[in-house]
């Protein structure tokens, strides 16, 4: 099904200013995921579609075409780097200065949750016997209800944790059969799933109680580089001084636009006042 430039703009606008996704150079990818979806469904128009979607209070139509027009894949230790900078620097410089025995961290964009389960995870390993003394409960949350509810049934295929050792495997996971393994309990409850608009103002409770790390990784490459400055600014102000920021290895931070500081590739640091 063809897509009007008329409707092809409308569309854009919407899921720029409602969501910061950037699709003006993606037509084809458009129509090529959508077409044979609204043809199927019996919509005569994608303004007939869209009019469905803004029309949906449940928000599943919404869920819908933001499956179809972003990709959720991840895996387990993605970009394994981070997780050894979190263990090795993160970490000790955090316990050293904690006021309570609490970490904050926030999964922004947490997908089906490889990336908070996996830092749960690490959390376990490096705290050992003294992991009851502490709070690591992990933040993670998404504006797809569909991809959350995957992460809490914390069900995967083998092939997407290749990353992980076979000791994890055995420690923090169950086998469901030969081809998927499930997350263990222990690790599921240091989740909490929350749905988020990264578009939306921060709220007032991560403003009070600030992060010690937030990951936003693979996010920004649908946004826009004015939506990016203005979300990497919102959270800076959630993240405490001497605080750290993990965006995705493909990705980048405008550090003309932004107080945070480059630390390497794809990891910032607020300064310490």
């Amino acid at each position: 099904m063809d897509i009007t430039d008329r409707e092809f703009q409308r569309l854009v606008s919407y899921m720029h200013d409602n969501y910061g996704i950037n699709l003006a150079a993606k037509r084809v990818l458009i129509q090529g995921r959508l077409g044979n979806m609204l043809r199927e469904r019996g919509f005569t128009s994608y303004d007939e579609y869209l009019d469905a979607v803004i029309a949906d209070k449940s928000g599943a139509e919404v869920t819908t075409i933001l499956n179809k027009l972003t990709t959720n894949h991840t895996f387990f230790m993605r970009e394994p780097e981070h997780y050894t900078y979190l263990k090795d620097v993160i970490l000790p410089y955090v316990v050293s200065n904690a006021k309570a025995n609490e970490i904050r961290i926030w999964s922004a964009g947490c997908s089906s949750g490889e990336e908070c389960y996996t830092t749960a995870m690490l959390l376990h390993e490096y705290f050992g016997k003294d992991k009851s003394r502490w709070d690591t409960r992990i933040l993670a949350t998404d504006i797809s209800n569909n991809v959350m509810d995957k992460a809490k049934r914390g069900i995967y295929q083998a092939d997407g944790m290749k990353g992980l050792s076979p000791e994890w495997k055995s420690k923090y996971f169950k086998q469901v059969d030969d081809d998927k393994y499930e997350i263990c309990d222990m690790i599921k409850k240091e989740i909490i799933f929350k749905p988020f608009n990264l578009m939306d103002p921060m709220p007032n409770s991560y403003k009070m109680r600030p992060f010690d790390l937030i990951f936003c990784r693979n996010v920004m490459i649908y946004f826009d580089q004015p939506t990016k400055n203005a979300l990497v600014n919102r959270f800076y102000d959630v993240v405490k001084p001497g605080g750290y920021f993990y965006i995705g290895h493909a990705e980048s931070v405008a550090r003309n636009e932004t107080q945070f500081e480059y630390i390497k590739p794809a990891i910032y640091r607020k300064p310490i006042k």
